[in-house]
């Protein structure tokens, strides 16, 4: 539960229940304000069993809400306020304690929705032509991830394309022209990506072809190297990683070439 919209709660709670092999319900309850909001949920937590986990940044409702839980022995967990408190201690000043601002309106609001907005245009080889305006461009073959990243790099605010390396095609001009800084080749081992490639048509529903065949990935993921070495693209092995990982080490290296310059 959350003063916001619970998203920052539910990601950690997520990341944390993925350590167990059980069975788990996960519900969010976002712009909670007041007190009776509070003993409302915490009555349902205790008729299901379940532990709260909450995220609230006004002080008197997050006692509120220990308080309440306390009297129906339901267990709970405050993710911000041993933050704010240790922050608070460092600054030597005090936490405005208002809700929402993570997701105030803001010049950065408006920035992600535009990076999303510029990766959705450009997604999967579309307009090519408006590459120049990215700020990254992943290249790869078929079910390299390139989509999920894309978006997931948007969300942070960067404008991304990205480009398929289609067997038998050159890769268009305008991506070869890019600055080779901003473009990285994604590659996944060809057994993960047969894997990935299988469970893809299987979900269609359509016959079997090169396109799962180990010695056609091969071939294609050699290929894909050969063209990221010729046009200087740096490669980020996406095998076994989540998609935060891979965002993680392109932003890293970004961050080492601003170093740089």
């Amino acid at each position: 539960m959350s003063d916001g919209t619970g998203d920052t709660a539910a990601t950690a709670v997520t990341a944390a229940m993925l350590q167990f092999q059980v069975e788990w319900d996960l519900r969010t309850f976002g712009e909670i304000r007041h007190e009776p909001e509070i003993r409302r949920i915490a009555a349902e937590a205790e008729q299901a069993g379940a532990m709260i986990v909450f995220t609230l940044v006004d002080e008197e409702i997050a006692r509120a809400m220990v308080g309440e839980a306390a009297k129906r022995s339901v267990p709970v967990v405050d993710l911000l306020g041993p933050v704010l408190a240790k922050i608070a201690e460092v600054l030597r000043a005090r936490p405005r304690s208002q809700p929402g601002l993570l997701h105030a309106v803001s010049d950065d609001y408006f920035r992600r929705i535009e990076a999303v907005e510029f990766a959705v245009r450009h997604d999967d080889g579309a307009n090519v032509a408006g590459l120049l305006g990215a700020d990254i461009v992943l290249v790869g073959i078929s079910r390299s991830s390139k989509t999920p990243l894309s978006m997931y790099l948007a969300q942070r605010g960067y404008k991304v394309g990205n480009v398929p390396i289609v067997p038998g095609v050159e890769p268009p001009r305008e991506l070869v022209e890019l600055d080779p800084n901003k473009v990285f080749g994604l590659t996944i081992d060809p057994e993960t990506m047969l894997t990935v490639r299988q469970e893809r048509i299987r979900s269609l529903g359509v016959p079997h072809s090169d396109y799962v065949d180990m010695d056609s990935v091969r071939v294609e993921t050699r290929r894909a190297r050969r063209l990221f070495q010729r046009y200087g693209w740096r490669v980020v092995d996406a095998s076994g990683r989540a998609v935060e990982e891979n965002a993680a080490r392109i932003l890293h290296l970004m961050d080492a070439d601003r170093g740089r310059r």
